[in-house]
C-alpha cells in the first residue's frame, strides 16, 4: 500500500560558528514520499513525469543530474554491508522540482527497517559548484535512532567557499509521525555552521501546492538566491573565501 505524498511547509535556520557572526533563517518547502510505490497523490504532483511539482529519480542518488533515485540507495546499501535495510521502508526528505527547477542544499534518505523503525540516514549534500557527496549517519549496531542520538561525519565536500573542508557534522534527526526535525552542526577548528530545518507532516494537496506556488513562486530559485546573498554579507563582513577544491571521488562516507 504506498505512502501518500506529505508537504512539510517548514523552517530552516542558520548560524555561523566563530568570530564573524551570521544568521538567518527562512520558510523551505519539503515534500517526504516513497519512491518505492505509485504516486497516490494530488494531480499536480508527480514521480518522474513534468508537473507543477516534482519529485525526478535523476535528481536524487548517485551524481549530479545522473541520479538514480532508489536504485542507488539499493545498491550503495548493499555495497557497504547494510543489504538487510533494502527491505524495509525507504523514504525521501527533499525539496521538490517547482515549475522544473530543483536545487537541494541537503536531502535525506531515511531508511527504516521491516518494523518501520528509523535504522540509518543518508545526507545527501549538494553545492552550487554541481557537486554532490551523501553521508551515511548510523549506530555502529545499526541500533534504532532517536531524536537524542547525535551521529557523525567527517566533512569530505566543499560546500560554502568560507568553510574549509576539514572539520566534523553533528547530525540529530526528530521524524515523528507529526513532524520531521533536522539539526547539521558543523565544526571546524576556527568556525562552522549550526543548521536546522523543523516542519510539520501534512497530507500533500493540489491547494498546498498552488499555495507555496503562489506564496513562494521561485521555489529553489529562491534558495539558490538566498544562499548567494548570505555570501555577499559573509564576504563584506570580511569573512575569508576559499578557492573550490578538487570533488571527492567517492560517492559516499559511511
Amino acid at each position: 500500500m504506498g505512502m501518500r505524498p506529505e508537504h512539510i511547509c517548514g523552517v530552516t535556520y542558520h548560524g555561523r560558528h566563530g568570530s564573524i557572526k551570521n544568521a538567518f533563517r527562512y520558510r523551505v518547502d519539503y515534500v517526504l514520499t516513497d519512491l518505492a510505490s505509485k504516486v497516490k497523490g494530488p494531480n499536480l504532483f508527480s514521480h518522474n513525469r513534468v508537473n507543477v511539482s516534482a519529485i525526478f529519480d535523476v535528481d536524487h542518488g548517485g551524481l549530479r543530474k545522473e541520479g538514480r533515485g532508489l536504485e542507488w540507495v539499493y545498491e550503495m546499501l548493499s555495497k557497504h554491508g547494510f543489504g538487510q535495510l533494502t527491505e524495509g521502508r525507504i523514504l525521501l526528505l527533499a525539496q521538490p522540482r517547482v515549475w522544473g527547477h530543483v536545487f537541494n542544499p541537503v536531502s535525506f534518505w531515511l531508511i527504516y527497517d521491516t518494523t518501520d523503525v528509523l535504522r540509518m540516514v543518508i545526507a545527501e549534500v549538494n553545492n552550487t559548484y554541481g557537486d554532490r557527496h551523501s553521508y551515511m549517519c548510523y549506530h555502529k549496531h545499526l541500533s534504532p535512532i532517536l531524536p537524542t542520538d547525535r551521529l557523525k561525519a567527517q566533512k569530505t565536500l566543499h560546500v560554502s567557499p568560507f568553510q574549509p573542508i576539514s572539520g566534523e557534522y553533528t547530525f540529530r534527526f526528530d521524524i515523528t509521525d507529526e513532524h520531521v526535525g533536522v539539526v547539521i552542526d558543523y565544526r571546524s577548528a576556527e568556525s562552522g555552521v549550526y543548521a536546522t530545518f523543523h516542519g510539520r507532516r501534512q497530507s500533500m494537496t493540489n491547494r498546498s501546492i498552488v499555495g507555496t506556488a503562489v506564496v513562494r513562486p521561485l521555489g529553489s530559485l529562491r534558495v539558490l538566491a538566498l544562499i548567494h546573498w548570505q555570501a555577499m554579507r559573509l564576504w563584506w563582513k570580511g569573512a575569508s573565501f576559499r578557492a573550490r577544491p578538487v570533488a571527492p571521488e567517492s560517492e559516499v562516507s559511511s
